[in-house]
């Protein structure tokens, strides 16, 4: 049920509404604001009437339909839908920092802007990169970010003979739409049969046009480049740049940087792997880390630590923040959000290393790791197909339905339906599109042994269900408010708007 179906005529909220001097709609609605009264509209909005209680329990039920991390457990590689932590929201949400306008001047914000340089310099570290910026607002503004960087470089040095990027085929779908919206030709290359960039078709594709090579190590297919050294030397040699997509970033961290791997240039989501609310389209940080080379180039604004201009009770420590402009970094790609970025998520993401601190960064990719290793295992054992069974899994894996569909018709998407009814969020499915009906699966590092294995029965209690009454599952899911939709005509028909019954 909507809201506007709860709705009441005349039925008021009266605890919530403002109280002023001019009435909207007449004297009649009893709601007063202060808006001129030549300016008011004459006509009542389209909204729902509707009491505070009800308005609290239609939402509070609504709330309780989701699946969430709080809820449920949320196997959603290769996002990292990984759990957040409480104290994260909290701090973030401290009332100065609620209260700071983003036109306030720097020396009233130096607490903010001493964060967000604690926060690029943990970055630095995770990275091994020089420099950082966290001003894109997104995963894929954070990758357009990388590659125009790299865009800069080359034009810098006028080298305008360098038009292709090389993505492999196991790439997140954004690599390829972020090299075109850059300007630059794809070229995609293969993967071998373990998983691993094919090195001889890299080595083909690799030349004078090749301005850099788009790879996320580990890869969406769960496993660990080994040959990265032979990797960035092939393009290194060409002259071309690497760019690391760190979406997958959660698998290594404090165990192996992207700048060691020789990595020019990364982004990172903080919205995923630093632990700061993820899903339903934001709000995200996709903060992005450079080599020396590419330092000039860093989106603006950066937060720089100086001396202060003079001694300040604002200046903590003796230092004074400031952000970096244009006349500071007069080759910068410029600015991709308003003011500072999403700050709020920032401070989420720089409480969360806080907590966390060296060691526990260790233990998250340790524990990550362990937990997609486990599950991988103990699904091979129960006799699922695994994609890559010769190979160590990095924080997901990839488990192929297709030798279940072969048998009894139900697919992958089945499966996840089913799985709806079992208590358990699907993994993303489909994707990489390399692995036919295939299950890509991220446990993270915060599930207990007894969730995983309740995982692994649910999958098992599906595939016997799929041999002895395939219809069932065919027909998941049979316990949502809402049953399998017609996925290609919700998207290209999509109807948000709600309209009155004439």
């Amino acid at each position: 049920m909507l809201i506007f179906e709860r709705s009441h005529p005349g039925r008021r909220n009266a605890a919530q509404a403002p109280h002023h001097s001019v009435v909207i709609g007449g004297p009649s609605t009893g709601l007063r604001t202060g808006i001129p009264a030549v300016l008011l509209r004459e006509d009542r909005p389209l909204l729902p009437e509707a009491s505070e209680m009800d308005v609290v329990r239609h939402y509070t039920r609504l709330s309780q339909k989701n699946f969430s991390i709080d809820t449920h457990f949320y196997p959603l590689g290769s996002c990292t839908m990984k759990y957040n932590p409480r104290a994260c929201n909290t701090l973030a949400m401290l009332p100065n920092f609620l209260a700071r306008h983003p036109l306030a001047p720097e020396a009233s914000g130096q607490g903010v802007l001493a964060c967000l340089y604690d926060l690029q310099e943990i970055l630095k570290d995770v990275s091994g990169m020089a420099g950082v910026s966290l001003m894109p607002m997104a995963g894929a503004q954070g990758e357009f970010a990388g590659i125009a960087m790299i865009r800069a470089y080359h034009d810098a040095r006028n080298d305008m003979a360098r038009t292709e990027i090389i993505v492999p085929d196991a790439a997140h779908g954004t690599n390829p739409a972020t090299a075109v919206m850059c300007g630059y030709t794809v070229k995609e290359i293969p993967t071998d049969a373990n998983g691993d960039v094919d090195l001889d078709a890299l080595r083909a594709a690799t030349g004078p046009q090749t301005a850099g090579l788009m790879l996320t190590n580990p890869s969406t297919l769960g496993v660990f480049e080994k040959r990265i050294a032979d990797i960035q030397k092939i393009i290194h040699d060409a002259g071309g740049l690497l760019y690391y997509d760190g979406a997958n970033l959660n698998a290594i961290l404090g165990k192996v940087k992207p700048g060691d791997m020789g990595f020019d240039v990364i982004h990172m989501n903080l919205h995923k792997t630093f632990s700061t609310p993820h899903g339903g389209g934001g709000p995200g940080a996709g903060a992005v880390g450079v080599a020396q080379r590419l330092l000039p180039f860093l989106p603006l604004p950066v937060v720089a630590k100086e001396p202060p201009p003079q001694p300040s009770p604002a200046s903590e420590g003796g230092s004074h923040y400031r952000y970096l402009t244009e006349a500071d970094l007069p080759q910068s790609i410029g600015r991709l959000s308003a003011f500072s970025g999403n700050i709020g998520i920032l401070l989420r993401a720089y409480v969360y290393a806080r907590m966390l601190g060296a060691e526990g960064m260790h233990r998250v990719a340790e524990f990550a790791t362990l937990n997609a290793n486990y599950l991988m295992a103990e699904l091979h054992k129960a006799g699922f197909t695994v994609a890559f069974p010769q190979r160590r899994a990095s924080h997901e894996f990839i488990v192929s339905m297709k030798p279940l569909k072969d048998a009894t018709g139900i697919s992958a998407m089945d499966v996840a339906k089913r799985l709806l009814d079992k208590g358990y969020h699907p993994p993303t499915t489909y994707f990489p599109m390399l692995v036919p009906e295939c299950l890509l699966i991220e446990p993270t590092e915060t599930e207990s042994k007894e969730t995983l294995d309740g995982f692994v029965a649910a999958l098992k209690e599906i595939r016997d269900e799929a041999h002895a009454a395939p219809e069932l599952v065919k027909g998941a899911p049979h316990t949502m408010p809402v049953r399998r939709l017609d996925d290609v005509k919700a998207a290209r028909e999509l109807d948000l708007a709600w309209k009155p019954a004439v």
